[in-house]
């Protein structure tokens, strides 16, 4: 009897053990915290039809290939003035096009004929791609690739589908297959170290119309973020190109993948985009995206004639972009479209050298900071004086562990809630109605462990 018991205690014991043991938090792989440190970089789209003289028509150019293809001449082409542009924004990583609905290949490939051996410019010697990642190294920018496969005007790629019935389509189908397989090698293999590889539309399933490119590049380049299949997703669209992302948003998602088509019976799927989910088990933070110029009815991915006086974004909506992206936890990635003569227009360069300046007198000296692994910090300022913002961060190698926290300043002597909230990840920057305060604490109210607290700091941004 004495046995049994001991037997029982034991089990006892061990179920007791399982049941009290806490879930891992997911958390990020090295690329994915690069990606969230770095909080802001660009896209560069660069294709055959910013030299046609017309207005871009993304229906129009996904089925009407360019008859001349020498109509691309970037007599001009600059692309460390690109890339200085984007650093002065802020922008740590950049992005280029180098394959787009056309098909056509913006480097000397060896496989796809319809790239820049074909054209006069350069005496067809030119790589746009080897110039733009040669720029991106010298300035100190992480520089990746965006390869569009979904559509192809010359060959008749739509929606991943080589049109046509029959035997003749499904040869071709495996062939642009083979082919897309091929150019991703290229790029993983010639250009060293990429920070991302962004396939537009994702790259499909490799078991239907799609490419199987994903072990391409953990082969050739495993240290890069990959975006995306109907398998994996390393980042998530955050659901609109406003620049911004609803909030919360969290970094955690409920499968591998954000591609629509692998999510299908997933509820309130835009909403899971722009939110994520707090109880995910998959690491997979937000991006938002929106062109630079996306003024006066204008949202213009690639340069448009005409426009350079008025379709760029004001000052004040792009620091409420800012705000609404980076400050809620998502990456900013904002579209720059380099004009016929290889050049960003001087105004948006004008533009984008304000932004920056603005970024940093807005949040490059805050008031005052702490750090802390603790449930309640606080921040005492040198003197009584007017704040209005903070910004509280978490280290986010430690998975995102808040879950709701409450801002407090200290006003004449009590301390007066002024904001409240829930998720916070790599940056959440909020204003609050102004207050004269002598500290400002953070209290997290409920948490998932040990809150590790890398920033709050208090500013007073109105002045």
């Amino acid at each position: 009897m004495k046995h049994i018991f001991l037997i029982w205690c034991v089990c006892l014991w061990s179920n007791v053990a399982v049941w009290g043991q806490k879930t891992e938090l997911p958390k990020p792989t090295a690329s994915q915290l690069a990606w969230q440190n770095a909080e802001m970089g660009v896209v560069f789209h660069y294709d055959l039809h910013v030299f046609d003289g017309k207005v871009y028509g993304q229906g129009y150019n996904r089925i009407n290939p360019i008859e001349d293809y020498n109509i691309f001449n970037p007599t001009h082409l600059n692309t460390d003035q690109w890339i200085e542009a984007a650093k002065a924004a802020g922008a740590k990583f950049a992005i280029l096009t180098a394959t787009h609905e056309t098909g056509f290949a913006l480097w000397q490939s060896d496989v796809n004929p319809y790239c820049l051996k074909a054209v006069k410019w350069q005496d067809g010697k030119g790589d746009v791609v080897r110039d733009f990642v040669n720029s991106c190294r010298k300035y100190g920018i992480k520089p990746g690739i965006y390869i569009g496969i979904r559509w192809n005007s010359l060959l008749g790629i739509h929606n991943f589908r080589a049109e046509g019935e029959g035997e003749f389509a499904r040869n071709r189908q495996e062939w642009y297959k083979r082919l897309c397989e091929k150019m991703v090698t290229e790029i993983c293999t010639r250009y060293g170290d990429l920070f991302m590889i962004w396939f537009d539309g994702g790259a499909d399933d490799p078991k239907g119309l799609g490419p199987d490119v994903e072990p391409i590049v953990n082969k050739y380049q495993p240290q890069c973020l990959f975006y995306h299949n109907v398998n994996r997703a390393d980042i998530r669209w955050g659901g609109s190109e406003t620049g911004a992302v609803g909030y919360p948003c969290w970094s955690t998602f409920p499968t591998p993948y954000s591609h629509s088509n692998a999510t299908e019976g997933v509820q309130n799927y835009e909403e899971l985009l722009a939110h994520g989910d707090p109880n995910g088990a998959h690491w997979m933070p937000a991006m938002a995206d929106t062109p630079l110029r996306g003024y006066n009815g204008r949202h213009e991915w690639f340069w448009e004639p005409g426009d350079d006086n008025r379709a760029v974004n004001p000052l004040d909506r792009l620091m409420d972009i800012y705000e609404k992206s980076v400050g809620r936890n998502a990456t900013l990635v904002v579209g720059l479209t380099p004009n016929p003569d290889g050049l960003l227009p001087e105004g948006d360069v004008n533009r984008l050298k304000e932004w920056g300046e603005e970024i940093q007198h807005r949040y490059g000296q805050p008031l005052a900071s702490v750090s802390g692994n603790r449930k309640q910090l606080t921040l005492s300022l040198p003197r009584k004086q007017t704040v209005d913002t903070y910004v509280l961060q978490e280290d986010l190698s430690q998975g995102e562990r808040i879950r709701a926290y409450r801002i407090e300043a200290k006003v004449d002597g009590r301390w007066k809630t002024v904001a409240q909230g829930t998720a916070v990840g790599n940056k959440r920057i909020e204003r609050f109605e102004p207050v004269q305060a002598s500290a400002l604490r953070v209290r997290v109210e409920e948490s998932t462990g040990e809150p590790v607290i890398s920033n709050f700091s208090a500013f007073c941004v109105a002045e």
